[in-house]
């Protein structure tokens, strides 16, 4: 079995913590980090750019006097809750894109982003919005968001590696439902729903990194995170209270552990197969991770310390179960 593992999957409720656990980790030496915590050196994907870039084009659409396609309002949440899966969708192609090192050249980034984005809603069963716009707006939205979807692309390609060879694919998202759901949340919203549409690739290799705070804390952090000056930051964007209520009021994680068929995992079904998931739980209930935000010079040692101990007990777990699995 190898020493690290393969895909680690990063979930939580916003401003739990996430960003700043990617950040740790990509700040530890890579023969500690192997060893300690069964990480290899990181290729990292996450959905978040992909919120904020089509947060933008709505914001691009309103100031045309179009009809915003994605969000009620800059402050709300999705029209089609659907749109759950168009970011699962967009994260299976990076996926696929990374494991091929697949490069591309478009005249324009913005139009390719907003194909994508049109093909990743198509298979998460919404009709296509942004090719549905007249060609003048389409042109006036592209040329507004091409220096963005040019940075992010050039980022994605730069990531590619020389080799796979011991590195650790980590895959961050955050998925929850309203304020004082009843579980299980229904489709197409919590843990439960965009799992199962990750590819099948990603599921046999992955397990779960779950930074465990309450909503109420995650609403705090956010409230105290959020930069209005850098929206598009991961570190330091703000969600909107009204999304941090409808969207992120709950999560099923809890509820799809104690129900899972196999303790200690997430069942998840994908494509008619099952697979069950390792789940390790980091506790950051009370505030362990806020620090690392901070330049790392700034660090305090006795935090980082806490922080050390609370990831490496729930990775020793999750290796212990794969390594249990695997026997």
């Amino acid at each position: 079995m190898s020493e690290t593992f393969d895909i680690v999957l990063l979930l939580a409720l916003p401003a739990s913590g996430k960003s700043e656990v990617r950040r740790f980790l990509a700040n530890i030496e890579p023969e500690r980090l192997k060893k300690e915590f069964h990480i290899g050196p990181n290729l990292q994907l996450d959905d978040f750019p992909y919120v904020h870039m089509m947060r933008r084009a709505d914001d691009e659409l309103e100031k045309l006097g179009k009809t915003r396609l994605f969000f009620k309002s800059g402050d709300k949440p999705f029209i089609n809750t659907k749109d759950w899966g168009t970011l699962i969708h967009l994260l299976n192609e990076d996926y696929r894109d990374l494991m091929g090192r697949n490069v591309v050249k478009p005249a324009s980034a913005a139009e390719l982003l907003m194909t994508r984005v049109d093909k990743a809603g198509e298979k998460a069963g919404i009709a296509p919005r942004l090719s549905g716009l007249d060609k003048g707006t389409r042109g006036k939205v592209a040329a507004a968001l091409e220096k963005e979807a040019r940075d992010l692309l050039d980022e994605k390609h730069a990531a590619y590696p020389a080799s796979f060879e011991g590195r650790t694919i980590v895959i961050e998202a955050a998925r929850g439902g309203p304020d004082k759901s009843a579980f299980p949340l229904k489709d197409p919203l919590g843990y439960q729903y965009s799992l199962g549409q990750l590819d099948p690739e990603i599921l046999k290799r992955a397990v779960i990194l779950y930074v465990w705070v309450t909503p109420e804390e995650s609403r705090r952090k956010n409230s105290a995170r959020a930069n209005p000056n850098d929206p598009g930051s991961i570190l330091h964007h703000g969600v909107p209270m009204d999304v941090m209520l409808g969207d992120y009021g709950c999560d099923d994680m809890d509820y799809l552990e104690k129900t899972s068929e196999v303790p200690g995992t997430i069942t998840v079904t994908s494509n008619g197969r099952k697979f069950h998931l390792p789940v390790g739980r980091f506790d950051n209930r009370v505030d362990k991770t806020s620090f690392l935000r901070a330049e790392r010079k700034d660090w305090d040692p006795k935090m980082v310390a806490d922080v050390t101990a609370g990831i490496r007990g729930a990775t020793d777990k999750l290796y212990s179960m794969l390594s249990a699995a695997r026997k």
